[in-house]
């Protein structure tokens, strides 16, 4: 594999990575749920 194959795989896996993120935290703030980091930092903030 090629550099430049290697850092187009690496944008697109983080790329989807983020926009997988950014689904479920839209999805949670659109059904009135806070959204959930997983430290309880949210939870915190109540």
């Amino acid at each position: 594999m090629t550099t430049v194959k290697a850092a187009l795989l690496s944008f697109a896996m983080l790329s989807a990575i983020v926009l997988g993120g950014l689904g479920i935290y839209a999805a949670d703030a659109a059904n009135n749920h806070n959204a959930v980091d997983g430290y309880g930092v949210t939870a915190s903030l109540r």
